[in-house]
């Protein structure tokens, strides 16, 4: 069985540890290195990416998280968590730093305010069966890719629909929260793809 831990500084943590363990993996809160260095898989979740970033500061977590993940952790970045894997940010502070992990730009709050969040049914690839039913809250969309980036999900199942799911190697990143649906089909999907790394 597979350890996967859930980045406990803020957001749904207890939500991600309940869908990890109904989808056969351990599941374990991380807020200091030595909880992550126990870990085969990490799921950073959503919050606020601004506050995410100086909380990791805060408890010295910031460096030893980049180091795992440029070594190959498989990572999921859920809503703010989307916005720290990413290489560069829009509409962000000055000081906001982010892990560069996966080759994407990505737009902060992309989709509005809270009143204008939202919840739409998404077809995903490598997701089997009915629709994702997504929940979006003050989301960000992912604007460009780089070539070894594959999207996976956008927003409307338009072709030409803003990016709201992607996966480049053993990293996966989502805008939505699929951790408050009560569907754990792509929470499966991680757990799957830490097993198989």
């Amino acid at each position: 069985m597979v350890t996967i831990g859930v980045l406990a500084l803020q957001g749904d943590v207890d939500e991600h540890v309940r869908a990890l363990e109904n989808s056969g993996a351990r599941a374990v809160k991380v807020r200091r290195p030595c909880e992550l260095a126990k870990v085969d898989g990490l799921i950073i979740p959503g919050g606020e990416s601004t506050t995410m970033s100086n909380l990791l500061a805060s408890f010295d977590m910031f460096e030893p998280l980049k180091d795992r993940l440029d070594a190959g952790l498989p990572a999921w970045g859920t809503c703010a968590g989307m916005i720290m894997l990413s290489s560069t940010i829009l509409d962000g502070r000055d000081d906001q730093k982010c892990f560069a992990t996966l080759d994407m730009v990505v737009r902060r709050n992309a989709f509005g305010r809270q009143v204008d969040s939202y919840e739409e049914d998404l077809v995903i690839d490598g997701i089997e069966g009915d629709d994702f039913r997504a929940v979006f809250i003050r989301a960000p969309w992912v604007e460009s890719v780089g070539d070894t980036v594959s999207v996976i999900a956008r927003a409307g199942n338009a072709e030409d629909g803003p990016i709201v799911a992607v996966r480049q190697g053993n990293v996966m990143a989502t805008s939505f929260h699929p951790e408050v649906g009560g569907d754990d089909r792509l929470h499966e999907l991680f757990v799957s793809m830490v097993e198989n790394r």
